[in-house]
């Protein structure tokens, strides 16, 4: 990833479709060479950014600068912009080498430049033995790098993938999102892509923007947002996340404690305001442990329960555990040698568990 820290901004972007409010002053700043993910459910408002980036709708108002340049009033073909769609889009009469070479045909490059170009990009994608196949002798995956090498062709400034991995099947989705990743890096084309697909984001993306509503609630890297979301929809959208309410008890200058229905929550976090402010604090449910015995040294942050529901998924089990003050805690725990959940069965009395720097304060 470059160092450039402002290669794509948006500047307050707004839409509106009549009196329906899309995108709502989006403001992003995008480093050249950066792979940025727009996430969210539907209708949240980022494919229509995404088509505002690439030419096929206008703003209502603010800024669209690529390389500082103001590109909004641009049509799309004024753009160093592809857009690959998550249909792929290939034409059926035409074989592998005459897709990739289709916009470079018509931007009118010699006949051995295009030979050369869409050779590397072939090579790139490792489909040159496949030159002279149609898209329907290829596989779903194929067909996948056939529209990104068709979309690379043109050597753009910007690439932008809507659902680029939305058409595949779970399996060959998970194989597909590094080989993507690898290949948009050795090429270095700056990258913005769409997905309500939370794994494919977190996998793909340098960093995320969390959009609801057509506003961005919190951009950062994956692991940045995953650790630290601001607010309950960022919380439960990204990830599987225990909720907590309460209310503040006690406040210092770098922890604080939270009254809850389970019972007194430590926290070093420091709390928004004083004692009996509410709040809602988020425990993700791989940072709690399970015992069916209480366990030695604990001092704070240990609760009990009974386990009502256990799946087992392999590499790790889930319980659910319902509490006494009628709250149900899902809890994740590694199958392992050094940690055996094997003993605890359906209907035991349990105690669970989490270190006072996992939970985390949201603002609402």
């Amino acid at each position: 990833m470059g160092s450039d820290p402002a290669f794509l901004v948006t500047e307050r972007v707004t839409k509106r479709f009549d009196e329906t409010l899309a995108v709502d002053e989006v403001s992003l700043s995008i480093g050249r060479g950066e792979i940025f993910a727009l996430l969210g459910s539907s209708g949240c408002g980022k494919s229509t950014l995404l088509r505002m980036l690439a030419g096929f709708e206008q703003p209502t108002s603010g800024r669209i600068l690529l390389g500082g340049r103001d590109v909004a009033g641009l049509p799309p073909y004024d753009r160093p912009v592809n857009m690959m769609f998550q249909s792929y889009a290939l034409f059926p009469h035409l074989d592998v080498f005459e897709n990739v070479a289709f916009g470079l045909r018509r931007e009118g490059l010699p006949r051995d430049e295009i030979r050369r170009r869409v050779g590397e990009m072939l090579d790139l994608v490792q489909l040159g033995a496949m030159a002279r196949r149609k898209p329907h002798q290829l596989s779903g995956g194929q067909q996948q790098r056939v529209a990104l090498a068709r979309s690379l062709a043109k050597r753009p400034s910007l690439l932008l993938l809507d659902e680029p991995l939305g058409a595949l099947d779970r399996k060959l989705r998970e194989q597909t999102q590094f080989e993507l990743v690898n290949i948009i890096e050795k090429v270095g084309v700056t990258c913005v892509m769409v997905t309500h697909d939370q794994e494919e984001a977190m996998t793909m993306a340098h960093r995320l923007a969390i959009m609801s509503q057509g506003r961005v609630l919190q951009e950062g890297s994956p692991e940045d947002v995953y650790k630290h979301p601001v607010n309950r929809f960022v919380a439960d959208f990204i990830g599987s996340v225990n909720l907590f309410e309460g209310t503040v008890s006690a406040r210092q200058s770098d922890r604080c404690t939270v009254s809850t229905a389970l019972g007194e929550v430590q926290l070093a976090q420091p709390a928004p305001d004083g004692p009996g402010r509410k709040v809602a604090l988020a425990v993700r449910p791989e940072k709690i442990e399970i015992a069916k015995q209480r366990p030695a040294g604990v001092a704070c942050n240990l609760f009990g329960g009974r386990v009502r529901e256990i799946a087992y998924l392999g590499a790790y089990n889930t319980f659910l555990v319902d509490t006494d003050a009628g709250q149900r805690v899902k809890i994740t725990g590694a199958n392992s040698a050094r940690q055996d959940l094997s003993d605890i069965t359906w209907d035991d009395p349990v105690f669970f568990w989490w270190p006072e720097d996992t939970g985390v304060l949201l603002r609402d």
